[in-house]
């Protein structure tokens, strides 16, 4: 029965799992968004104080 012979299954997973590792994160990073974000104002606006009615 070949499912009991773990020699080259193991093979299998641990290659799978190297191209995982080295391979797919390189091409993720790569991704390049088409929209960049634009950094917003650091200046904060200053709130208004909220006066309850009932106090």
């Amino acid at each position: 029965m070949p499912q009991l012979n773990p020699a080259p299954w193991f093979a299998v997973l641990a290659f799978s799992w190297l191209v995982l590792l080295t391979i797919v994160p390189t091409k993720v990073m790569a991704h390049i968004y088409p929209n960049e974000p634009t950094p917003q104002d650091v200046e904060k606006t200053a709130s208004q104080i909220w006066t309850w009615p009932w106090q």
